[in-house]
């Protein structure tokens, strides 16, 4: 926590009143005095989010410890005279020019780039393997091969269009949000490291291409070096294309719809990974967006990693960067000039709505992380050997890892390259990509949509009035900020819903009825609806991940109980012929070491940047048991024992000891010898359900369409392309969801490859290599339609019904 000042720039968090698109509707909320103010902090302190990871980067941690202070925060679109060296009537109205044009601008040679990036041993031999022809062949051919990467090579930053381009998107983006806030805490240690020289990367989750401006604009405000930018958009225009390099994108190839199309050519890689190496050695900052489901822009964060390792590169400083919204805007990935037309033109018809909330976290040493040996994958598992044990052969025991990810690493990343990096590189390089997507998540503020998105999906999708929910709102605000979460918040309790309500009116029904001043407010029963509620409750299911996963674990097992109509089954102490007597009415005993073995096998589903990379699935698993204790929802039974506790030189075996700087240590592990002598009860039975139905619904989404999807497997006639594969699979997610008139969250994109991922990594799907692509189709060992109800029923388990 950090002590919060009361600096004049905090006034910005304030939400103002939200007047346009408020909700025709007039309550008197009924709330308590103590209800009426939601603050963004608790007390004095502020949650510090962004902080470097203890366990993975302690050196760099421990430079920037007690250098944080309390700075504020800072609207970037509200430039006023103040910010100029000029005062007046005219700086007033010109204050954005002035602004603009007094910035500094950071040098961006490209003389002999491409005489460089030529010379490069890679690129020679990319060449000389398409040219088909001795290494010191014709230059004039080589030009040839390499004329659609021309322009990407000769991507440079142009002072005068940098600053008119920053000009308009300042006017831009104030037509589209109502406020930029920036968190001042971590740009003095920005500030440090590029006068020190440092290379700097800026890593967030891709959202929307308005990230890709954001980041830019935001560092170009605060007198920093503008970065490359990587852009995964595919723009037509010529002229557009033009425009955008000249102030440092990096865009696709011309000739390439997808990151993936330009993958397929034998010349991008080894041209991108020279090209990167270039940037670093003239001092330029970098900036990639990282796709969570499909891995795209980690092979940029590989080409670091593996120039550190080789040593062509000293070190560079890796800032994860967390961007939320109020609304996420929607974009496409391609543009041409027409496009770009209309959504000026719809500029001048529309009112700014929704904030942005961008904090930067503190910078680490990449060298670091790669060569101290704290990141460890040594424990990496294909998630077939984790799970179908358990799912196939129902064996008690559990294999201990850590899910392998390395498809977050495309594999034609090192296609065109003649030497393939060990397998210990490669999972290095996942480790990376995996960390700085749980850390650009971990420093992203919760704003208010989000909030009250969550409360309606997951805890109120039958309505909810107004009061009640404002009630609510106020509970989860005190929980987010307890768990070290930044709010994008603050204020009135009664404003905050309203701006909120005003911001998701699409996609809720506010009901008033005339008998009574407290509207009724159910989420629109509609696909795009649930989806886009589901999209900004994300955040606030990344937050409370460890209780989901517990809360899955407990419904998995109430389920068994319920099921097998006897209480004893889950009792430690041997109890057994106690039956069932109504839904919650019976005391149920929940043994932990089989609790937490519910909950370390849900971890294995997760998709990747919930849970922290630097720490073990048994260490999350625990954590995630011990939640439920400290929330609430589960009370610790103590169990006789023949053995008093203190009687320790009793017990069979030696003592084994732990150090205490071991990255998969947590205060769960500690007593890891007492686990089978401890139990949980539910504290209160009668409250419980929707305790535990708010946080099941949690992961709800993602389980179901796991479900579904191998449902949906004897309808394919396999094998398909991967592409085809994945819609045909969204296609039958989307007809189940309509057929059931309810889960719409469940049938997006996003799930439809997240499902098709895991079930990849369970064996479920066979991967083939051909000519034309990647071909998926059903496993040998799932042909069997009895194998595919057994994984159903072991997912359908942590679906809390």
């Amino acid at each position: 926590m950090v002590q919060e000042k009361n600096d004049s720039k905090d006034k910005d968090m304030i939400l103002p009143p939200i007047q346009q698109n408020r909700p025709a509707l007039s309550w008197e909320m009924k709330i308590k005095k103590k209800l009426k103010t939601v603050p963004p902090c608790l007390g004095k302190f502020r949650p510090t989010v962004g902080q470097c990871c203890h366990q993975c980067t302690p050196d760099s941690l421990r430079n920037t410890l007690g250098q944080t202070s309390s700075l504020g925060f800072h609207n970037l679109l509200s430039v006023n005279e103040t910010h100029t060296r000029y005062r007046g009537w005219l700086v007033r109205r010109v204050c954005c020019t002035l602004f603009v044009s007094g910035l500094k601008v950071y040098a961006s040679p490209v003389s002999n780039r491409l005489e460089r990036v030529c010379q490069s041993t890679r690129v020679k031999e990319a060449l000389t393997a398409e040219l088909q022809a001795p290494e010191g062949g014709d230059s004039q051919g080589q030009l040839s091969h390499l004329s659609p990467l021309l322009a990407l090579i000769n991507t440079c930053i142009s002072p005068g269009l940098l600053r008119f381009l920053s000009w308009v998107m300042l006017k831009m983006f104030s037509s589209v949000f109502g406020s930029i806030q920036v968190n001042l805490n971590h740009l003095p240690a920005l500030h440090r490291a590029s006068q020190e020289g440092s290379l700097l990367v800026y890593v967030h989750v891709r959202q929307s291409i308005v990230d890709c401006a954001l980041i830019p604009l935001v560092l170009f405000c605060h007198n920093l070096r503008v970065p490359y930018t990587v852009s995964p958009l595919h723009i037509n225009s010529s002229f557009i294309r033009s425009i955008l390099q000249k102030v440092g994108v990096v865009l696709l190839p011309s000739s390439a719809l997808t990151e993936l199309d330009a993958e397929m050519d034998r010349l991008y890689s080894p041209v991108i990974y020279s090209l990167v190496r270039e940037l670093l050695h003239e001092g330029q900052a970098i900036s990639v967006g990282v796709s969570a489901e499909s891995g795209r822009g980690g092979r940029w964060l590989a080409n670091v990693t593996q120039l550190i390792k080789e040593g062509s590169v000293p070190d560079v400083s890796l800032v994860p960067v967390g961007i939320s919204y109020d609304c996420v805007p929607k974009t496409h990935t391609q543009v041409g000039l027409s496009t770009v037309l209309q959504w000026l033109w719809s500029l001048l018809w529309r009112r700014p709505g929704g904030s942005v909330r961008v904090h930067f976290a503190q910078p680490f040493s990449l060298k670091e992380m790669c060569e101290s040996g704290r990141c460890r994958v040594d424990e990496w598992l294909p998630l077939q050997d984790l799970l179908l044990p358990v799912i196939l052969n129902n064996r008690a025991d559990c294999v201990f890892g850590q899910r392998k990810m390395s498809w977050l690493l495309p594999s034609s990343h090192y296609a065109s390259e003649l030497k393939e990096p060990t397998h210990p590189e490669r999972d290095l390089s996942v480790a990376i990509i995996l960390h700085l997507i749980f850390s650009s998540a971990s420093c992203t503020a919760v704003m208010s949509t989000s909030l009250v998105s969550s409360l309606m999906l997951y805890r109120h999708r039958k309505g909810v009035s107004a009061s009640a929910l404002c009630r609510d709102v106020a509970w989860l605000t005190e929980e987010l900020l307890f768990r070290n979460k930044d709010v994008g918040f603050g204020g009135s309790l009664e404003e905050i819903v309203r701006y909120s309500l005003s911001l998701l009116a699409p996609h809720l029904i506010i009901a008033a009825v005339p008998s009574r001043r407290d509207p009724f407010i159910v989420p629109r029963p509609s696909p795009d609806a649930t989806l886009h509620l589901a999209l900004q409750a994300q955040i606030v299911t990344h937050t409370f991940i460890l209780e989901a996963v517990g809360a899955c674990a407990v419904a998995a097992m109430l389920c068994e109980v319920v099921g097998s109509g006897v209480s004893s089954r889950v009792r430690s102490d041997g109890v057994d012929g106690e039956q069932v007597n109504g839904d919650m009415e019976f005391d149920v005993v929940l043994c932990q070491s089989e609790l937490t073995e519910r909950a370390l096998q849900l971890c294995h589903l997760l998709p990747p940047g919930f849970m922290p990379p630097c720490q073990s699935a048994q260490s999350f698993a625990l954590d995630a048991v011990d939640s439920l204790v400290r929330c609430g929802i589960l009370i610790m039974e103590e169990i006789p024992r023949d053995v008093p506790i203190c009687d320790f030189w009793k017990k069979e075996g030696a003592l084994t000891w732990t150090t205490s700087d071991d990255p998969y240590l947590s205060d769960s592990d500690c007593d890891v010898e007492e686990q089978d002598l401890r139990s949980y009860k539910i504290s209160h039975p009668s409250q419980c359900p929707e305790m535990l139905f708010f946080l099941c619904s949690m992961l709800a989404g993602h389980l179901r369409a796991l479900c579904w999807a191998t449902s949906g497997l004897d309808l394919l006639h396999t094998p398909l392309p991967e592409a085809e594969f994945v819609a045909q699979i969204h296609s039958h997610l989307c007809d189940t969801a309509n057929k059931k008139k309810q889960h719409f969250e469940s049938c997006s994109e996003e799930a439809a490859r997240t499902a098709v991922r895991s079930l990849i990594d369970l064996g479920v799907l066979s991967e083939e290599r051909q000519r034309g692509g990647v071909f998926l189709g059903v496993g040998p060992l799932f042909q069997s339609s009895e194998n595919k109800q057994q994984l159903q029923r072991f997912i359908s388990q942590y679906l809390f019904n």
